[in-house]
């Protein structure tokens, strides 16, 4: 296991750009790519707040086989294009060992869902690459159990491992999962690993984004993952959790209030 106490280390992204150091950044994008008229209009709003990484669905796994589940390669396609001509990273979910390669060619960093959290195939895969990885925590897992997944990923030689809170299933039925500030804080206490939190996820309810974004902050997340739409109403997966792109600003200048009183930076 990790040793307790340890300060987090942080991962550069680019030479300019770490998590884990004294910014927060956000993660911003849609659950799902749709289009490039779709994505782009997202990444340009990401742009414009001072976002640097744009997170976007391109294989979605859904509860319904006969839900959306994404475009595949053509969806990876459209994050590259639109993230360079905006200067930005990517971050997307690879489902299976057979995607690894392909994730890899087009992002930046590699998501690991939160189904896939003890896939122990595909996290040996994804740590036989150099990549940064987020790895989110099961929704009925507990913190050992998330922390033993990362050290499947470490075992390969990958030691660039962002830990996500995305919320877990509880007896409470009034949000869709419940938001676990105190695993982002014992986390940050325990391992040396970043840690950031998916207030879209762990409310399921577009009310209730920019409360738990502001409570992640203040536990000490290095980053927030939060889903964009430019009509929410119309969004092919996760209408209800994700933010219309209007709701952006105040999302940034809360949670850069939360960051600022603690000595740090939002971007």
């Amino acid at each position: 296991m990790v040793n307790l106490h340890t300060p987090t280390k942080p991962i550069f992204l680019t030479p300019e750009l770490a998590i884990g150091a004294c910014d927060v950044l956000l993660m911003a994008g849609p659950c799902s790519v749709e289009s490039y008229v779709q994505t782009r209009a997202i990444a340009e709003a990401v742009y414009h707040h001072g976002g640097k990484i744009l997170r976007g669905g391109a294989f979605k796994p859904r509860t319904s086989p006969h839900s959306f589940q994404g475009l595949g390669l053509e969806g990876l396609q459209i994050l590259r294009d639109v993230a360079d001509e905006f200067g930005l990273l990517v971050i997307t979910e690879a489902l299976g060992v057979e995607h690894v390669p392909l994730v890899a060619e087009y992002a930046d960093i590699i998501q690991i869902g939160s189904r896939n959290m003890q896939h122990y195939p595909l996290l040996w895969a994804v740590g036989e690459t150099e990549m940064p990885v987020l790895l989110k925590r099961g929704f009925m897992s507990t913190i050992a159990e998330w922390l033993a997944a990362a050290e499947h990923i470490a075992s390969r030689g990958n030691e660039h491992i962002i830990l996500c809170e995305r919320g877990i299933r509880t007896f409470e039925t009034a949000t869709r999962n419940t938001l676990d500030t105190n695993a982002i804080a014992l986390v940050k206490q325990t391992t040396h690993f970043p840690v950031v939190a998916d207030p879209s996820h762990a409310t399921g309810r577009v009310d209730l984004v920019l409360a738990a974004a502001r409570a992640a902050v203040a536990a000490g997340a290095d980053g927030l993952l939060v889903e964009l739409h430019p009509n929410p109403a119309e969004a092919l997966s996760d209408s209800d959790q994700s933010l219309p792109l209007e709701m952006l600003p105040q999302l940034v200048g809360q949670t850069k209030m939360i960051a600022t009183a603690l000595g740090r930076n939002l971007s």
